[in-house]
């Protein structure tokens, strides 16, 4: 949806679009020359094209950062070997973190690997010989049930092969007696 623009608005966008923008050294330029007083304050910001609240917001500004400057209030700026020890530590330390973020996911990987084990395919003497998944999801009954069943039928077969092999041996005896 166009809506139409007042033509001080218009104005006003344009001023702030093609506003000046000054770089530290030339508002030092303008403070210095008006520090000297060389010329009148007015005749400096009309010269330089700003207002004169502009140039009182700099100066008041650039004074404030030397009276620190002086009290020692803020930080030295890092001399080159200092900045080149700094990149190189900050290099060790990014290299020590991604091994130890690979050597956490390998510890995750095999801590998973681990838990997988150890909840489905362990058993558990204190579980009745069932692994806790077989526990948590109701299967225990079945499980056991079905073991019950098993050594029944085994211990059975069991019994008949040796009654069997009794009977054969018996045979084989009273043939030879025989």
């Amino acid at each position: 949806m166009n809506q139409k623009k007042s033509p001080e608005k218009v104005v006003r966008e344009i001023k702030r679009k093609t506003r000046r923008k000054f770089t530290a050294e030339e508002k030092i330029r303008i403070i210095l020359e008006g520090l000297r007083g060389e010329e009148s304050i007015a005749a400096i910001y009309r010269r330089e094209g700003i207002h004169v609240n502009l140039y009182y917001n700099w100066s008041k500004s650039f004074l404030e950062a030397g009276k620190k400057r002086l009290m020692g209030d803020i930080t030295r700026e890092a001399t080159t070997d200092e900045v080149g020890h700094l990149k190189r530590e900050n290099e060790r330390l990014k290299i020590l973190l991604a091994e130890m973020m690979l050597e956490n996911s390998e510890i995750k990987k095999s801590l998973a690997d681990f838990i997988e084990y150890y909840n489905n395919e362990r058993y558990h003497e204190s579980l009745d010989n069932l692994t806790p998944a077989d526990v948590y999801f109701g299967r225990d009954y079945q499980i056991l049930n079905q073991r019950k069943e098993i050594k029944y039928r085994t211990i059975r077969q069991r019994r008949i092969n040796y009654l069997n092999r009794k009977l054969e041996l018996s045979q084989e005896n009273n043939k030879e007696i025989a």
